[in-house]
This record gives C-alpha cells, sequence and structure tokens, in this order.
C-alpha cells in the first residue's frame, strides 16, 4: 500500500457516500455479491497482498469531467505522466479541445480524456494475448504489458484512443485508474491534479458536489453506445452549432437539432483538389498488413482452386494435376504463405512473442484469425512435404493435410473479415471489407494460378484452363467492384467518420483512388476479353501481361487505401499534440528527434530468439498443457 501524506489536500480523498444501484445502461454498480469468491482479494499492486478497506471496492467507479470547468492546463497529463513514468511520446491521459465561432464570440471546449473503464471493454475481447482484465474492484480494466506482443489491435477498437501503442517498447500500456490510490482512499492522480476543479472520481452515477448535471455526450466525445463508457460530463454553457477540431483531421461537429446532439461531420479544410500522395498511401506503417491480407487471401483462394478445381469438374483444372505443375503451384502458395506471415509478425511489436496471439481465442477475431491462417499454413506445409512422394502411402497424408487446409482457410478469412468490422471505424465497418476480401481470394487466387501455369506450360495447352480462370477472376473483381460502389455510396451519405475517409478519398488520395477504379474497370473488361476470345499468341501473352500488372497494382492500391484511409472515433487533438498531421511534419523534418516533440518514428522490432529459447526452456510440456486448458477455460 502506498503511504498517504499527512499534508494531502481533502479534495484529493474519495468522497462517496450513499450509491445507486444501477447505472444509466441498467448493469448492477455492485460488481460481486457478498460470498462471491472474488470479493475480499488483493490486487497485488508491486507485490503488495495488502487489501484496501474501502466500502465502495466492488463498485463500478469512472471519472466526471465538468468541461466548462477545464482550462487545458494539462497538469493532469503531467500527474499522469510523472506517477507512471511515462516518456513524453506515451500519455495515458490527454487534454485535446474542439472549438466554435470567430471573435468576439469565440469558444474552446477542453477534453480531457483518459481510459473509461467502460462496463463492455472491447479492448478486452479484442486483445488476442489476454492482456487486459476488467477487474471487480473499481471496476478497473488493467492491462497487463507485460503479456502483450504488440500487436496494436486494442488501439484500433477503443473508440477512445485510451491505449498506447509504444513504438519504442513494442507493447500497449494504458490508464490504471491509479488503483494503488483507491485502495488507501484517494483519488486518482490527475484529478488530485486539477487546478480547474474540472476532474472528479468517484462511484459511477454519483454526480458531485455542486454539480448537477451528469450527461454521457458532449462535442467532440465519441459514441457510448459501443462501449458503454464510465464517465460522465458537466457541460451547461451554450455551443456553437459547428464546433472544429485544432487537429489535421477533417472532422467537426454540428448539431441535430432534430435529436439536439452533435454529429461528426466532413469539414472540408483540405479543399476538393485530388492529389496522389503515393509516399503516404505505399509506405505506411500497415503495409505489412497490407501485404499479409492479400498474400493470404491470394494462397487460400489459389489453393482451394488447386485442390477443389478438379473435383468441381471445372474446365481445364484437369491439367493442373500433372505433377510438375501441380507442385510448382503448391511451392508457390507456400513461398506467398509464408512471406505474409513474416511480415505479419515481424510488425509485431514483440515478434519473438508470437505464440500468445492464441491466448483469447474465446473471444478474440484477432487470435480466431491467427488460429485459422496457421492451421491452413500447417496444412499446406505439410501437403507440400507429403505430395514430393509420388506414391499412394504418403498420398494419403497428402489428402490429410490438404484438407487441413481447405477447412481452415476460408475459417481464418471468415475471422480476418470479422476482426476488421469494428463499429469505431465505420470506414472498415461495412459489408465493403468482406467483398473485398473474397474478391482478393478469386482473383489473385486465379492469377497466381495463370501465372504458373503460363511459366510452366505451352500456350498451347492452356486453351481450356485460361478461360475458367480468367472466369474466376471475373467473378472476383466484379464482386470487389460492387462492394466499392456501394460502399462509397453509403460512406458518401452517412454522419460519421466513415464519411470524412471518404472525403480524404477523393481529395488527399483523389488521384490513387481514381487509378485504382479504372485499373479495377480495365481487369473487369480485359478478363471478360479473354473469356470471350480465349488466349492464343502474341495478342494472348500481352493480354495476360496486361491484366497481370492491372491487377497486382490495383490490388496494392487498394488495399493501401484500405488501411492509410480510416479514421477512428477518437478524441479530438490539439495543434501540436495528438495531431497526426503534425507527427507527420515532425517526422519529416526532423524534429521527432528531439525527445521533449513527444513524437518517435515508426520502428519494426527484432525477432528476439534467446528470449524465446529462454521461455521454451522454463516451460515443462506440463506447463505447456495448462496453459492450453488455461486458453480454453471460462476465466
Amino acid at each position: 500500500m502506498i503511504k498517504v501524506r499527512s499534508d494531502e489536500p481533502e479534495y484529493a480523498y474519495l468522497w462517496d457516500k450513499e450509491t445507486k444501484e444501477k447505472n444509466r445502461y441498467g448493469k448492477d454498480i455492485e460488481l460481486t455479491q457478498e460470498g462471491d469468491e472474488r470479493r475480499n482479494k488483493s490486487l497485488n499492486i508491486n507485490g503488495d497482498d495488502g487489501i484496501g478497506d474501502n466500502p465502495n471496492r466492488n463498485k463500478q467507479h469512472g471519472f466526471f469531467l465538468n468541461a466548462d470547468n477545464c482550462i487545458g492546463c494539462h497538469a493532469c497529463e503531467a500527474a499522469c505522466s510523472e506517477k507512471n513514468d511515462n516518456p513524453a511520446h506515451i500519455a495515458f491521459r490527454s487534454v485535446g479541445y474542439v472549438e466554435g465561432g470567430t471573435y468576439p464570440d469565440y469558444q474552446r471546449l477542453n477534453i480531457s480524456m483518459a481510459c473509461n473503464h467502460c462496463d463492455d471493454p472491447v479492448c478486452l475481447t479484442g486483445c488476442p494475448t489476454r492482456a487486459y482484465t476488467k477487474f471487480t474492484e473499481y471496476g478497473a480494466v488493467l492491462q497487463d504489458p507485460d503479456i502483450c506482443f504488440g500487436c496494436g489491435y486494442c488501439t484500433w477498437v477503443c473508440p477512445y484512443n485510451a491505449p498506447q501503442l509504444d513504438p519504442v517498447k513494442g507493447e500497449v500500456s494504458k490508464c490504471n485508474m491509479c488503483v494503488d490510490r483507491l485502495e488507501v482512499g484517494l483519488k486518482p492522480s490527475c484529478v488530485a491534479a486539477c487546478l480547474g476543479n474540472a476532474l472528479d472520481f468517484g462511484v459511477i452515477e454519483n454526480i458531485p458536489e455542486k454539480r448537477d448535471q451528469a450527461i454521457t455526450e458532449i462535442p467532440g466525445f465519441p459514441t457510448t453506445d459501443i462501449t458503454h463508457p464510465n464517465i460522465r460530463f458537466q457541460q451547461k454553457k451554450q455551443n456553437h452549432r459547428e464546433m472544429t477540431r485544432p487537429d489535421s483531421m477533417p472532422l467537426k461537429y454540428h448539431k441535430d437539432d432534430k435529436e439536439g446532439k452533435y454529429k461528426p461531420v466532413v469539414d472540408e479544410k483540405m479543399g476538393q483538389k485530388k492529389h496522389w500522395n503515393l509516399r503516404h498511401l505505399l509506405t505506411s506503417h500497415e503495409s505489412a498488413h497490407v501485404i499479409f491480407t492479400l498474400f493470404t487471401q491470394a494462397t487460400v483462394g489459389a489453393f482451394l482452386m488447386l485442390i477443389l478445381g478438379p473435383l468441381f469438374g471445372l474446365a481445364g483444372f484437369d491439367l493442373l494435376q500433372e505433377y510438375n505443375l501441380h507442385m510448382s503451384l503448391v511451392v508457390t502458395i507456400f513461398v506467398l504463405s509464408t512471406i505474409g506471415l513474416y511480415k505479419l509478425n515481424m510488425h509485431l511489436g514483440k515478434p519473438h512473442r508470437f505464440y500468445r496471439g492464441f491466448n483469447n481465442l474465446r473471444l478474440s477475431p484477432v487470435s480466431r484469425e491467427i488460429a485459422g491462417v496457421s492451421m491452413f499454413y500447417t496444412g499446406l506445409l505439410g501437403y507440400v512435404f507429403f505430395a514430393f512422394f509420388d506414391n499412394t502411402f504418403m498420398s494419403f497424408f497428402a489428402d490429410i493435410f490438404a484438407y487441413l487446409a481447405v477447412i481452415s482457410g476460408p475459417i481464418g478469412l471468415f475471422f480476418m473479415y470479422k476482426l476488421y468490422r469494428i463499429p469505431a471505424r465505420p470506414f472498415w465497418d461495412h459489408l465493403q471489407t468482406g467483398t473485398a476480401f473474397v474478391g482478393s481470394m478469386l482473383s489473385l487466387g486465379a492469377l497466381i494460378i495463370a501465372i504458373v501455369s503460363l511459366v510452366m506450360l505451352p500456350l498451347s495447352a492452356l486453351s481450356e484452363l485460361i478461360p475458367s480462370l480468367a472466369m474466376l477472376m471475373t467473378l472476383g473483381l466484379t464482386i470487389e467492384a460492387i462492394g466499392h460502389i456501394v460502399h462509397a455510396r453509403d460512406m458518401s451519405a452517412i454522419d460519421n467518420e466513415g464519411a470524412v475517409s471518404y472525403y480524404r478519398q477523393t481529395t488527399q488520395y483523389g488521384k490513387s483512388y481514381l487509378l485504382r477504379n479504372a485499373l479495377l474497370a480495365f481487369s473487369i473488361v480485359l478478363a471478360g476479353v479473354i473469356i470471350i476470345t480465349g488466349l492464343s499468341g502474341m495478342l494472348g501473352l500481352i493480354a495476360a501481361s496486361l491484366l497481370t500488372v492491372s491487377m497486382i497494382i490495383m490490388s496494392a492500391f487498394g488495399r493501401s487505401l484500405f488501411f492509410v484511409l480510416v479514421i477512428p472515433t477518437t478524441m479530438p487533438g490539439a495543434f501540436f499534440w495528438k495531431n497526426d498531421g503534425f507527427v507527420d511534419h515532425a517526422r519529416e523534418t526532423g524534429l521527432a528527434e528531439s525527445p521533449q516533440v513527444g513524437v518517435v518514428y515508426e520502428r519494426h522490432h527484432a525477432f528476439k530468439v534467446d528470449e524465446l529459447i529462454q521461455t521454451i526452456k522454463e516451460n515443462s510440456l506440463h506447463d505447456m498443457l495448462e496453459h492450453v486448458k488455461w486458453i480454453f477455460g471460462k476465466k
């Protein structure tokens, strides 16, 4: 237990005496009942097995922000960072603001925000390593950086930008509610440091003294529907109808007169001019995800066609059973799948902890995607090995591994789709994510088979196979095109961050977007021509080459746009702080080399073989089996 100072001011102490039974979402504020085995357990803070005597210890607590009082002094940020010993580029609590009007009727609304320790924490259900736990003590959602392997998925799904991925350490950390202070009856450090009496803390739904309002929405605060956050606001001063953000995000908040709420809408601060922006598009930090998703979808599609095509009697697919061509295809698929998995794994903050990705199979779509893709890769590896031995006995084992890959591949792709259906990222949370993934599986899978077949066999031998592959390509490309059309229609018509992503797509990346669309249309037409006319002679080779180049560029541009355009439902930043535009500027100009600027360069981390070997040595087979039981356990 921490030692309470004798001169601790009165406002730093928790004040709740009476509490309510239910919160506004209908959930019990008392998180455990008498006799529950989870009561009266130590949080074991820093190895201390003491138990606090707070009478409200097992009730849901939360923050209270009087936005009218916040002066934007950032004392809460400083106190939080000092207590948690955070570097300049990491802040568990940050103060952003929105502004409206013009001089002399100018208004600035400051918003201090940290983790909201939600009733339904999506960070917990999304994290593949099970680094998050929601405790019955104070309702705190705590995260263990030592378990984290730095995938950053929690930073994607959280609507409030609470989890912080440290590019230097390669791990996530976040606000821990200062549970060590709560155990001795003190409020969190940020609250105790607040100069304007804006921040407060206590049992949720309790309104602090001299406050008479407890609302859940103010301009700039994301929707509460996703996670039911435990924060309440007072904001009684009248706001302007439009409140804008000072950061680079082309987003503002407009008051809906019917509902009386502020909704995010497009702020056309970038104008309407179209740009290429190729450097940002093709060299983003998410390029590893571009490669992994495209390569995995393509290889799953190609392998399904290779194994199932002859069974379904597709014209020309029996040719793929010719040994040399068959093995060339299998090896090509295996190599491409290996590259995709390697790029994804090395994208992790701690790539040597890859095995922890299976920890949350019960809840996390990421864990399920990892399991499905890993099983596909295992089946592929086994098939590659046994198929080399051209005899009946080995063929039996090859078939087993082949069908393992055939079954697990689509499962992996399904959960790949599910993990991107994130409510906090409206641009992704659309059926188009699925059509893009299915389209890539069909079109790129068929393209792999076509390229290898053209290399291995003379053109005259492919008269039946090529039109069949062109039909599959056309089907995949058409599915993708329909998805894009519907997505563009929906994103341009809605009032949320998805519309802002669409605006960036047509301006900041407008020329790249048009090129993607043109190549998609060109590929569909060219594949259709090949279906009708077949593929023969020099013209056929030229058509095949053009189609290959067109599809590869289109896929690379399309998937890169998918990742760089998404705008999450995060809090507004400030001009220098939590501003993506300033972050890019600092990295481009070298300002990021100064630690006090609070910006660091993106980086990839080494695979620490020695740590992995040490982990294997320290764990017996029994330990590993117990860990598997823990993965599938209920707790």
